[in-house]
């Protein structure tokens, strides 16, 4: 039933150990308050404050051009304000760094009013230090006591040296990252460069399709968290009078959060959630790879066709009320860990943040592989999804966490829906055309290539055009 993989994955007495990719997603899920980059730079700041007493005398917090850029003009949760410059100041006035990427969840207006007065005052400087795509924060703040940088690198909370006063504090296990330790990432084996291989490119389409279809419910049943927080946020939204997105969809649903049609759901269950994160509303959104967005977008459309399409039961919200018939649940979380897995398998090549769309592009095709699994798709069919998204809607460029994510969700949602649609029907572009790869894995190494290094420059230009304006 379960064969063999490939030599890479590990077994333990002849039987095959499936646990990693689950750890894999499990420790990849988190929750995250708003968009993820202000939650991170506030984390940063509130980190580095915890360690000087006293009055704030100047904040100063340099980015990479993927952070820089994703919380430029992004809502801040619990704040009037945006962007990078007041989530560093409300870091040093009041978030709590013991929350993670939920720092900012406790912050009250007169904080508010406190992080504006040390913004407008000059208190604060953001700046973007380099292009990359690899996620560098580093938070310095200067009380009339002393002064802390906070060095994090590679993923949002990932804190690998502290220094007080010029002398070092904290160093992460042999210089190496280690607060956000994503489940063994990085596993025994190195490429052609002579660098490590990150676990997920170890497996194969086939691999990673075993394992999702021979998973035990119970180990992968955490997943279902992901879909209740998501649906809590869009809840949330739609009792905002400051989401509009949110209510066109609804209205083009007819007035039903769950109604027969299965792409208008999903439209308003992934969009609205979107819509309401970026709008920074007080509510987290289950990220994947570090993105409450790539989260919501590799979920709910799932949790759309599920409810629309055959299932029975309402385990996911108020809102998620049935019209099905098929009590297997298992069948939605089999398709979310796949959704997951995919966006992970072409994040790792794109890199967290880069110039390219992740949420459109990685979790947009982990979706659309996951919408075909709930059909029946074989291997075969799943391979065809990619090439279709392949072909389709690599390069839609990000310009970073803003309300326009909502209208590149709405572009993702429609091109996997019919991306799946398409593959179920035995059609794709061939491989000879485009990015499109002679394997399932090559397309996907080739979609994370046009991000990094392919749009580079993409990203300067990008990032030149917001500060012009």
């Amino acid at each position: 039933m379960v064969r063999d993989i490939m030599k890479i994955m590990q077994t333990e007495n002849g039987v095959l150990n499936m646990n990693k990719l689950t750890k894999l997603i499990r420790e990849d899920m988190k929750p995250a308050l708003g968009v993820t980059e202000p939650g991170a730079i506030a984390f940063a700041v509130a980190s580095a404050k915890a360690h000087v007493q006293g009055e704030i005398k100047r904040v100063r917090v340099s980015l990479n051009s993927g952070m820089y850029k994703n919380a430029y003009t992004c809502g801040i949760p619990n704040s009037t304000r945006f962007g990078n410059l007041y989530a560093a100041a409300l870091g040093a006035a009041a978030a709590d760094a013991g929350r993670g990427l939920e720092s900012l969840a406790e912050i009250t207006p007169e904080d508010d009013e406190r992080a504006a007065r040390l913004a407008d005052g000059g208190a604060v400087e953001v700046v973007m230090d380099h292009i990359g795509s690899d996620i560098t924060i580093d938070a310095e703040v200067e009380t009339e006591e002393g002064c802390c940088t906070v060095h994090i690198r590679d993923s949002h909370t990932n804190i690998v040296s502290i220094e007080k006063n010029g002398i070092q504090i904290y160093e992460g296990a042999d210089g190496q990252p280690d607060a956000e330790n994503i489940a063994d990432r990085y596993a025994e084996g190195e490429d052609a460069a002579g660098g490590d291989i990150p676990l997920i490119h170890q497996y194969s389409l086939d691999d990673i399709l075993e394992y999702v279809r021979a998973v035990p419910e119970e180990e992968i049943d955490f997943i279902r968290d992901a879909f209740a927080m998501n649906m809590e946020l869009l809840e949330e939204g739609m009792a905002s009078e400051r989401t509009v997105i949110t209510k066109s969809l609804l209205k083009e649903n007819g007035g039903s959060v769950i109604s027969s049609d299965a792409l208008r759901t999903a439209q308003l269950l992934c969009n609205g959630a979107i819509e309401a994160r970026v709008l920074g509303l007080g509510r987290p959104a289950m990220s994947i790879t570090g993105s409450g967005a790539h989260g919501i977008i590799a979920t709910m459309p799932l949790l759309a066709w599920y409810k629309t399409e055959g299932c029975q039961g309402s385990r996911f919200g108020r809102q998620a009320e049935s019209r099905c018939n098929t009590a297997d649940e298992s069948v939605l979380l089999r398709a979310a860990a796949l959704s997951f897995l995919i966006t992970m398998y072409i994040k790792e090549y794109s890199g967290r943040l880069s110039a390219f769309c992740g949420c459109g592009i990685a979790a947009g095709t982990g979706m659309a592989c996951g919408l075909a699994l709930m059909r029946g798709a074989d291997a075969s069919a799943v391979g065809r999804v990619i090439q279709n998204m392949a072909s389709g809607l690599t390069g839609m460029i990000c310009d970073g966490g803003n309300h326009g994510c909502a209208m590149k969700g709405i572009v993702a949602v429609d091109a996997a829906f019919r991306a799946a649609d398409l593959a179920m029907d035995g059609v794709c572009i061939g491989n000879i055309h485009g990015i499109n790869g002679r394997t399932p894995e090559d397309t996907m190494r080739h979609m994370g290539m046009i991000a990094s290094p392919g749009m580079v420059e993409t990203e300067k230009t990008i990032v030149e055009i917001m500060e012009q304006k």
